[in-house]
């Protein structure tokens, strides 16, 4: 379910509770992207991601490809923290929604 229809049903307190939650736990673009520069040979963005069998390859075979799949991967990693950002506040919503006891609604 799209988390805009989620967010529909809640309260404004229930609101502020996932938009200040969700900027606590969220991972940082700018942060992403040094990563990638200064540790992308080795995966370290991907670590930073939580993608940690990408990490791995990229740890034993990044390295193998003289930087072409590291630097493929910059095309790619904005839009994976994109994805794990909206299935994080996801998770964050239905998480109050319990704790609220509120039910989503279908």
């Amino acid at each position: 379910m799209d988390n805009i229809l989620l967010k529909r049903d809640l309260t404004g307190e229930q609101l502020s509770m996932v938009h200040s939650e969700l900027e606590r736990r969220k991972k940082s673009k700018g942060v992403l992207y040094l990563m990638w520069f200064f540790l992308g040979l080795i995966g370290g963005h991907r670590f930073y991601l939580g993608d940690i069998g990408l990490g791995v390859a990229m740890l034993f075979f990044g390295w193998l490809t003289f930087g072409i799949w590291p630097f493929i991967d910059v095309f790619f990693i904005g839009s994976r923290l994109e994805k794990k950002t909206e299935m994080l506040e996801r998770e964050i919503i239905q998480g109050v929604m319990v704790a609220t006891k509120q039910k989503p609604s279908a």
